[in-house]
């Protein structure tokens, strides 16, 4: 396991596109400012949620019916009720 690399603050953000390709290959580099730990630049992974977002398409279609058999006249009635 390789170590935790640190950087200070302004040479992290010279440095952020290397910064950012050893996240992307599962290192980690602990940011520090006047020497005091501030933030920490992990992998995504590391982090135990979903690294990618989910599709969305498995959700078409599943608001029908929601609003009835005439949604656009249910919609425009809600609309119309903050207008008062």
């Amino acid at each position: 396991m390789s170590r935790v690399k640190r950087k200070g603050a302004e040479q992290a953000r010279a440095e952020l596109p290397a910064l950012l390709a050893d996240a992307a290959s599962g290192r980690s580099t602990i940011i520090t400012k006047h020497g005091r730990s501030i933030a920490a630049l992990v992998p995504i992974g590391s982090l135990g949620g979903p690294g990618r977002q989910k599709s969305l398409a498995s959700l078409a279609g599943s608001g029908k019916g929601l609003w009835g058999a005439d949604s656009t006249g249910a919609l425009r009635k809600l609309r119309d009720e903050w207008k008062r």
